[in-house]
């Protein structure tokens, strides 16, 4: 039918009538004024693609009595304009695509309308391991094994951009997801079929909430519901409150964007804001860059919101410049927003919306920071991180403890690598990363980090050998600048080579840590640490032999590397002494923001934007040589352990199945508060006394050959293996930490997979007890595929006192 709200179009510009746009401003209702940003957007969505069957002009008038709804749980359909995938999350998806053309041939249609309606665009950025560093040819090793370990998923992807429509591969060696996606893919407005309309998207990976800085509304969402939207389907979600967060005064010089995203962190887990938009205003916005702006929309995922969102002004247009966009572009996306009251003037407080809440920050309160040992919320002042650590040891085992002894605190391993003899102790550094879209993407605090280098080794500092450095950066911008402004030297000199483009460290893709200092963690039960400008540091998430791991900016990374320890009181202590016997502190080399700002201006220019992206899609020569198939059906291979026709479309027929009842379930875990999705969902390495492994060695594999749980996700017989794998799985049937169960007939201690497995031959029922926040992190949609497949029935979630997750 024909669209309720079609008298709201009209041109946007008179010299071009044929491209119309929705001017909500022609509602003539008050209340369009008074909405948060963000959901000026909804409302455009919904009155854009209002039909009266899947978007209703009741959730139309929802969405503009906001003000009033917003408290009342009221469902709204929302339709993005388009998709963002990751490989790891991707090849899964591709896979479902290319069974369900399988399974609609097998009920007689057309296979061949089953592609993407929304526009989708993946990047391949998850494949990556940091298997060699600190040698300037560690990219290629990497990039070369990525290719080797990954060539079938590749195949399979490359077969997925040519059998499917309206679906774009970013090819491997470009860069992480959303640093790509903020350099390169995001719209702002669209100009599609003649209309102009905001960008907004949903993704594959949580992360996906980093668009929000350059004022694009998008958040992370399960594959399930990601490929919902690739069919052509609107999320149906709860209209979210709003928070506004309020910028006031001006930061310390001193001062990182990490800084204050950790602080904010820490501040709004507090507030509590899960399932809630945050929406940004006030004077001190205007302060921030683009890219800071994003790296604080980048950690909504560890605050808790849905997104985090930044409204276009003149500094998102600046950006859009300086990251090398078509001028005409510019113009109109400028005055589109103008047009329809979505363009922000932050010094301005006539257009401040009616939050639902407002809370603040000034930013002159902020300090230098880390997060950790466990949790990114665990925001700790670099000035306490030596009296944090030490408490942390002593602690009862928990977020913030490891139970050692306190007659072992100081306790130490002496080792030799390459011949020369050095000791680990509690708070060794053994993994220093310059890592994830969260800091990379930022140019301040990548060139702060290089003009630290550059004052360290010229005092003759250095990294011990035995810490494994790395360095990867968010897109080949990032290497061009460093290597323009001269610091990219220095960099490496410190180890700190460029070891591959994508999300390594950060995701677990850290690689193996030298033998003798596994040998010497091992030996002495160490609390070693790995030091990373990431996003995550759940357990077991960065790497098995690194129980504390600690977020912080690139420069402080860098810090931490040369002093070699966590335990260091940098105002007070040097962070190392020279040949001559010169102490040099912290304060001696931590560059001015003066210094950093003269060469960012200088040196991060349109060209380099241009020069990179204008062959993103074709720079990768093994990618363009990959030979891929080119039938509409994809031909599974029986024999491939990377790509699996999996088990969720068998059996389909036309009518629903009636849901059976429960009777006689058997608990299969038992839980208690916070088991997020890195405990249920496999990533990381495989075990090689693992389900999986022994899986993958009965296909005839060796563990070499394993590759990581992430590279897996297209085969679901690995990744059925790998839930509830992770090593720091706490199940109150054990008291400890362990990825194993009770069979509860026989009270026997057996891996989960193998637990489930035996109940399903048994045609026992199951279920999962867990506490609050069970399933938070990240939105990978394994975490929902991986307990079905455990028993291959339906997974039903309950939150009452605690989360009751049945498998029936």
């Amino acid at each position: 039918m024909t669209n309720p709200f079609a008298h709201l179009l009209e041109p946007l510009d008179p010299q071009s009538p044929e491209h119309h746009f929705y001017n909500l401003t022609k509602l003539d209702d008050p209340r369009y004024a008074c909405l948060p940003f963000s959901i000026r957007v909804l409302l455009e969505s919904a009155v854009r693609n209002c039909d009266e069957f899947l978007v209703k002009r009741a959730d139309v008038e929802s969405i503009l009595d906001w003000q009033h709804t917003q408290t009342q749980s009221v469902e709204v359909p929302f339709r993005p304009a388009r998709v963002i995938l990751q490989d790891f999350n991707g090849v899964p998806a591709v896979v479902d695509f290319a069974a369900m053309r399988d399974a609609v041939k097998a009920l007689g249609g057309d296979p061949e309308q089953i592609n993407p309606i929304c526009p989708a665009d993946l990047v391949i950025d998850h494949s990556i391991q940091v298997d060699f560093n600190r040698k300037s040819d560690s990219l290629q090793k990497n990039q070369d094994l990525e290719f080797d370990r990954n060539r079938e998923r590749f195949q399979f992807l490359k077969w997925g951009s040519k059998a499917f429509r309206n679906m774009r591969i970013i090819p491997p060696g470009s860069g992480i997801v959303h640093q790509v996606n903020l350099e390169y893919l995001a719209r702002v407005v669209f100009q599609r079929d003649g209309l102009y309309y905001p960008d907004s998207l949903v993704g594959t990976d949580s992360h996906t909430t980093m668009i929000d800085g350059l004022g694009v509304l998008g958040w992370g969402v399960g594959g399930i519901e990601a490929e919902a939207v690739m069919l052509g389907q609107p999320i149906s979600m709860v209209l979210p409150e709003v928070i506004g967060y309020q910028l006031q005064g001006t930061p310390d010089t001193l001062i990182t964007s990490t800084d204050i995203v950790l602080t904010i962190t820490k501040h709004l887990r507090q507030v509590g804001v899960v399932g809630k938009f945050v929406e940004f205003f006030g004077a001190g916005v205007a302060q921030l860059s683009i890219a800071d702006r994003a790296t604080i929309a980048n950690m909504c995922p560890e605050y808790g919101a849905t997104a985090a969102f930044f409204p276009v002004d003149t500094v998102s247009i600046h950006y859009l410049q300086q990251t090398g966009r078509d001028p005409e572009k510019l113009r109109y996306i400028t005055q589109y927003l103008k047009a329809v009251g979505m363009f922000r003037d932050y010094s301005d407080e006539t257009q401040d919306p009616k939050y639902t809440q407002v809370v603040g920050l000034d930013l002159g309160s902020v300090v230098p920071c880390c997060s950790g040992p466990k949790r990114p919320q665990d925001r700790v002042p670099v000035a306490d991180m030596k009296a944090d650590f030490q408490q942390c040891l002593g602690n009862p085992q928990g977020f913030k403890g490891f139970n050692v002894a306190a007659d072992r605190h100081g306790e130490s391993v002496e080792f030799q690598y390459n011949g020369v003899d050095y000791s680990l102790s509690h708070g060794s550094v053994v993994i220093a990363a310059i890592t994830s879209c969260t800091n990379t993407s930022n140019p301040s605090v990548m060139l702060g980090a290089g003009l630290l280098a550059k004052k360290a080794i010229e005092l003759g500092l250095s990294v011990k050998p035995y810490i494994k450095t790395s360095l990867s950066p968010g897109s080949g911008v990032v290497t061009y600048y460093l290597k323009e402004s001269g610091v990219m030297d220095y960099l490496s000199q410190l180890g700190f080579e460029v070891v591959g483009y994508g999300c390594m460290t950060c995701i677990g893709n850290s690689g193996p840590l030298p033998e003798p200092v596994v040998e010497s963690i091992t030996k002495g039960d160490l609390v070693a640490v790995g030091i990373l400008s990431g996003n995550r540091n759940f357990e077991g998430r960065v790497h098995p032999n690194t129980r504390a791991n600690y977020l912080a900016s690139p420069p402080l990374v860098i810090a931490y590397a040369i002093a070699g320890t966590i335990c260091i009181d940098f105002e007070k202590e040097p962070i190392a002494v020279t040949g001559e016997g010169k102490e040099v502190f912290l304060r001696d080399i931590w560059p001015t923001r003066e210094e950093i700002q003269s060469v960012e201006r200088q040196f991060v220019i349109p060209a380099m934007f241009k020069e990179v992206y204008d062959k993103i899609e074709n720079v990768n020569e093994r990618w363009n040589s990959l030979v891929a198939p080119s039938d509409k059906l994809y031909t599974w291979d029986p024999k491939s352990t990377y790509i699996k026709s999996p088990p969720f479309f068998e059996g389909l027929t036309r009518e629903l199945k009636n849901p059976e009842s429960i009777s006689d379930a058997y608990v299969l875990l038992n839980f208690g508060d916070s088991v997020t999705t890195d405990h249920i969902s496999p990533a990381g390495n495989i075990a090689r006394t693992s389900p999986a492994a022994r899986y993958l060695t009965s296909r005839g594999l060796t563990p070499r050959e394993f590759n990581s749980y992430g590279s897996r996700r297209g085969n679901d017989a690995v990744m059925a293996r790998g839930t509830f794998a992770n090593i720091r799985l706490l199940n109150k049937f054990l008291g400890k930490q362990a990825p194993k169960t009770l069979y509860l007939p026989t009270g026997e201690t057996m891996d989960v997979f193998d637990a489930a497995e035996r109940y399903q031959e048994e045609g026992r029922p199951l279920l999962v007890l867990a506490g609050k926040e069970y399933g938070s992190g990240s939105s990978r949609d394994w975490a929902a595929k991986g307990p079905f497949l455990l028993v291959r029935t339906l997974c039903v979630c309950v939150c009452v006192c605690v989360c009751l997750f049945v498998c029936v």
